[in-house]
C-alpha cells in the first residue's frame, strides 16, 4: 500500500480522495493554482504545493510541474480525480516513466477509449451496437458536411477526446453545421488539447444509462451495476441515480456484460464507466470514461463500497475486494449537483463569494454532501461552477426522492445564483416521481421547473417582507442597546427601544424593493408582548422573528415558518425552503439613481476570457448577429448584437480577460 499520494485535482473530488486516503492511513499532497490558494482541499491535505497561475493550462494541466511536485514531495502515486489530466494518456505514460504510480487505467487503455472515434470502431468490431455516425479521422468541413447529410439531421457533434458536454453541439439543419463545428473544435481544443470531433445521429428522446466497471491486474473485471444520468442541461448531468428506474434483471445483465466486454477489449484496469444511450428497448454504446465519474457516490450508496479505496488498492496491485457473486444492490440513491448558475438565464454560470453556506446535515448511509468549498470561499470563472454534490439514499426510489426533497429544503446558499430552486422543483415534480426520465426532461417541463423572471417568488410574498422588516428592527435595536451599554448613561431615555411617542402610537416605516420593482412600504409597530404589528400590502399581521441558531423562524399570525435572513448592507436575503428572496432596503430620501447602461451596449454578463472576435470596427451588423465569444467556466458564451448598426470599437482582444459588466463592443 502507498504511504503518500498526490491528488492532481481540485475542488470536491480532491477533498473526496483525501477523505478516503486519510481513512486508509495514507498521507496526501494537494496542488493548487493561484486562484485556489485558500481552497478547502489545500486545508484538508497533509501538504499543499503551488503549481502556477489560475488558468488550468498553466496549473492543473501542467504535467511536468505536477510530476516535479510528486518527486519533491515524495509521493509514490498520483490520483488524477476526474477532468484535467484524468484521461490524458501522455500523463499516464509520464507517470510510469517517472516511477510514480498512476491511479487509473494503463496508457494503452486510455488511448484506445480516449478517442470516441477509435473506441466506437473497437466496439463495432466487438459487436456492441452503435448509434449511426461518423467517427473517421478526416476532419475537414467538406467531409463532415457529407457525413452529416448521410446520417440525416438532426445530428450531434461531439469532441472526440473528452466528455462532460464540452465541444458538444446539436445541429438541426445544414446551414448551422459550419458554425457548430467551429465552436465545437475550439471548445474541444481548450478543454482537451485535441480539436477532433465526431458526428452522430441525434436521438430525440433518449435515456443516458451508464455501467460502472472495475478491473484489477489479476484478470478480474466486474460490473457494479448501472446509473441513470438522463436529467441534463447543456449536455451536462444535473441529477443521477442508481439503480436506473425500469431496468430489469435481464437488461441489467445484458448491459453489464457489454460493459465488461468493452473493458476487457482494452485490458482495462481500475475504475471506468461505459456509457450507453437507450431509447425504447434498444441501447447503444456512446463512450467509455476511463476514470472515476462525478456521479460515483450513488453507486457507493447502493453497493456499500468505497470506489476510491478500490482504485487505490487496485493501483497498488491488490485484487478486487469482491467478486461478482458478492455484489448486491440495496435501495436507491440520487445525486443532485448544486451549481453556481442561473437557470432562468439559460444556465449562465455565476461567480461571487459564498457569503452564507449552510448544507444539509449529513447522516451516514442516508445523506451525504461532497463539496470543495466553505462559507467565505469565492466561485471564480476559471473552473467548473459546481458547489457540491448532494447524495441521498432510500429503501426504494420513492423514499430516496422524498429524502432528496427534504435535504434540498435545508440547503442554503447566498452570494451567488444557484440551481437549488430548479433541483427542488424537479424533486417535487410528478413526472420525476413517476420516473419519466430522458435527456429532454428539463426542457420539456421548463415551464414548471424554471419560472419566468417576473414570476412571483412565493405564493405568500409577504413572508419575506415581514422577515426583512423585523430583521431591520432587530438590528437597529441591537445597535441602540450596544450604544447604551457603551455610553456613560445606559439608562438614558434616548436609549429606550419601546418606540414611545408623545402623540400617538410608535411605528416605523420601511421600504423594500425587489428586482428593480417599485419600492413597497411596510409599517412596523411594537406591541407590548414583544411581538410586532406589521402592515403588509395584503393586510396587517402580528409577527415575531426568532433568529436562534437551531430553529430560526418567522411567526405570522400564529403560523410559524422556518426561514433565515442573511444581511449584506442594505440587502436582505430571506431563505425559505431552498428559495432565496432578496430585498433591498430603500431610503426614500436618497436621490434617485439613473440607469447608465443602454440597450445598445454589449457587456459581459460574466467574467471570462475572449476566445474569438467576429467583427471589426466599421462592420455593419444586423440585430442578433454574433459579435464576440467568451469562455467562462469551461463553456463558450456568444454575445450578439442588440440592434442593427455599425461597430465603432472592439474593446478587447483574443485571450484577454474581461470582468462582469465590461463593455465589449461599442456601436457608432
Amino acid at each position: 500500500m502507498f504511504r503518500k499520494i498526490l491528488i492532481a485535482n481540485r475542488g470536491e473530488i480532491a477533498c473526496r480522495v483525501i477523505a478516503t486516503a486519510r481513512r486508509l492511513g495514507i498521507a496526501t499532497v494537494a496542488v493548487y493554482s493561484e486562484a485556489d490558494a485558500g481552497a478547502r482541499h489545500t486545508r484538508l491535505a497533509d501538504e499543499a504545493w503551488p503549481i502556477g497561475p489560475a488558468p488550468a493550462r498553466q496549473s492543473y494541466l501542467a504535467r511536468d510541474t505536477i510530476l516535479d511536485v510528486a518527486a519533491r514531495s515524495g509521493a509514490e502515486a498520483i490520483h488524477p480525480g476526474y477532468g484535467f489530466l484524468s484521461e490524458n494518456a501522455d500523463f499516464a505514460a509520464a507517470c510510469a516513466a517517472a516511477g510514480v504510480t498512476f491511479i487509473g487505467p494503463p496508457e494503452a487503455a486510455i488511448r484506445a477509449m480516449g478517442s470516441k472515434a477509435e473506441s466506437k470502431a473497437l466496439m463495432a468490431r466487438s459487436g456492441v451496437p452503435l448509434v449511426p455516425g461518423y467517427h473517421g479521422e478526416a476532419q475537414d468541413l467538406a467531409r463532415l458536411t457529407r457525413a452529416a447529410a448521410e446520417i440525416g439531421y438532426p445530428v450531434l457533434i461531439k469532441a472526440s477526446a473528452g466528455g462532460g458536454g464540452k465541444g458538444m453541439r446539436i445541429v438541426a439543419a445544414p446551414d448551422a453545421l459550419a458554425a457548430a463545428v467551429a465552436g465545437a473544435k475550439r471548445e474541444a481544443l481548450a478543454s482537451f488539447g485535441d480539436d477532433r470531433v465526431l458526428i452522430e445521429k441525434y436521438l430525440t428522446q433518449p435515456r443516458h444509462i451508464e455501467i460502472q466497471v472495475f478491473a484489477d491486474t489479476h484478470g478480474a473485471c466486474v460490473s457494479l451495476f448501472e446509473r441513470d444520468c438522463s436529467l441534463q442541461r447543456r449536455h451536462q448531468k444535473v441529477l443521477e441515480e442508481a439503480p436506473a428506474p425500469g431496468i430489469g434483471p435481464e437488461r441489467r445483465k445484458a448491459m453489464g456484460e457489454a460493459a465488461v466486454a468493452a473493458a476487457r477489449a482494452v485490458n482495462y484496469v481500475g475504475a471506468g464507466t461505459v456509457e450507453f444511450i437507450a431509447e425504447g428497448d434498444a441501447f447503444y454504446f456512446m463512450e467509455m470514461n476511463t476514470r472515476l465519474q462525478v456521479e460515483h457516490p450513488v453507486t457507493e450508496m447502493v453497493t456499500g463500497l468505497d470506489l476510491v479505496e478500490w482504485q487505490i488498492r487496485v493501483a497498488a496491485g491488490e485484487p478486487l475486494p469482491l467478486g461478482p457473486e458478492r455484489l448486491r444492490l440495496r435501495g436507491a440513491a440520487i445525486e443532485a449537483r448544486v451549481y453556481a448558475e442561473d437557470p432562468a438565464r439559460d444556465f449562465l454560470p455565476a461567480v461571487g463569494t459564498l457569503r452564507h453556506l449552510r448544507q444539509p446535515a449529513e447522516k451516514p448511509g442516508e445523506v451525504r454532501v461532497d463539496t470543495g468549498v466553505a462559507q467565505g470561499d469565492r466561485i471564480t470563472p476559471h473552473y467548473d461552477p459546481m458547489i457540491a454534490k448532494l447524495i441521498v439514499w432510500g429503501e426504494d426510489r420513492p423514499a430516496a426522492v422524498r429524502r432528496l426533497a427534504a435535504a434540498l429544503a435545508d440547503y442554503e446558499v447566498v452570494g451567488v445564483a444557484t440551481n437549488l430552486d430548479l433541483l427542488r422543483r424537479i424533486a417535487d415534480h410528478p413526472a420525476y416521481a413517476a420516473a419519466e426520465l430522458d435527456t429532454g426532461f428539463i426542457a420539456r417541463h421548463a415551464a414548471d421547473l424554471i419560472p419566468a423572471p417576473d414570476a412571483a417568488p412565493d405564493a405568500d410574498g409577504g413572508v419575506a417582507l415581514a422577515a426583512a422588516a423585523l430583521a431591520v428592527v432587530a438590528d437597529e435595536r441591537a445597535a441602540i442597546a450596544a450604544g447604551a451599554r457603551a455610553s456613560g448613561d445606559p439608562w438614558s431615555p434616548w436609549a429606550e427601544i419601546d418606540a414611545w411617542r408623545m402623540n400617538g402610537d410608535g411605528y416605523q416605516d420601511l421600504h423594500f424593493s425587489q428586482d428593480n420593482a417599485p419600492p413597497v412600504a411596510v409599517r412596523v409597530r411594537p406591541l407590548g408582548d414583544g411581538t410586532f404589528r406589521v402592515d403588509l400590502p395584503e393586510g396587517a399581521a402580528r409577527a415575531a422573528l426568532d433568529e436562534g441558531p437551531t430553529d430560526p423562524h418567522l411567526s405570522l399570525d400564529g403560523v410559524k415558518r422556518r426561514l433565515r435572513v442573511v444581511r449584506r448592507g442594505a440587502e436582505f436575503t430571506v431563505i425559505r425552503g431552498a428559495r432565496n428572496v432578496t430585498l433591498v432596503r430603500d431610503d426614500p430620501l436618497a436621490p434617485p439613481q439613473t440607469e447608465t447602461a443602454g440597450s445598445d451596449r454589449v457587456t459581459a454578463s460574466i467574467p471570462g476570457r475572449v476566445v474569438r472576435i467576429l467583427v471589426q470596427p466599421g462592420d455593419v451588423v444586423e440585430k442578433n448577429a454574433p459579435l464576440i465569444v467568451i469562455e467562462a467556466m469551461k463553456m463558450e458564451l456568444t454575445f450578439s448584437a442588440p440592434l442593427a448598426g455599425v461597430v465603432a470599437e472592439v474593446r478587447y482582444a483574443v485571450d484577454q480577460m474581461v470582468e462582469e459588466g465590461s463593455e465589449l463592443i461599442v456601436f457608432a
